[in-house]
């Protein structure tokens, strides 16, 4: 759906990237919220959040203080997944007209130029294929590597 609504927000204001960049982060932000609200509602019962509250801390002090820090692996975490998925969209709308517009490059723009000449120059679409491809499995694993790292439950399972 999101990337549906993408496409009809681009169709309705005009190709670019510009529109399409806000188009495609205007998706993302009930993704990070969601997350955001999963941690913090399995923080908020926690021990040491009822010790801040007995102590008289306030809501606010409680969340910056305590359930930010605890969340901000997976908001860490979820912002590459989110940001690889970004470049896939930015492509997929590149690609049918809608992103990045001549003379700007962009990966989905430069593959639908290639497919008319795909049996003389398959190169053309080789390369930004993987480099579409390197990219995010690179961001994937990096959001993987920086879980492991942040992540204390990671550390004990080793």
């Amino acid at each position: 759906p999101a990337l549906l609504s993408a496409i009809m927000i681009t169709a309705i204001f005009g190709p670019g990237a510009v529109n399409a960049i806000i188009a495609i982060g205007i998706f993302n932000i009930p993704v990070f919220a969601r997350v955001a609200r999963a941690g913090a509602l399995a923080i908020w019962p926690r021990e040491f959040i009822l010790a801040a509250r007995a102590a008289g801390k306030g809501m606010t002090r409680i969340t910056v203080e305590h359930i930010l820090p605890n969340i901000a692996t997976l908001l860490l975490v979820q912002g590459t997944i989110q940001f690889a998925l970004g470049i896939l969209a930015e492509a997929g709308l590149s690609y049918v007209g809608l992103g990045a517009q001549p003379p700007m490059p962009s990966w989905g723009r430069m593959l639908f130029d290639a497919q008319t000449r795909m049996v003389t120059a398959p190169w053309m679409a080789i390369f930004p294929g993987m480099a579409i491809v390197v990219t995010v499995l690179g961001l994937n694993l990096l959001g993987d590597g920086i879980a492991d790292i942040l992540d204390p439950k990671s550390r004990r399972r080793r």
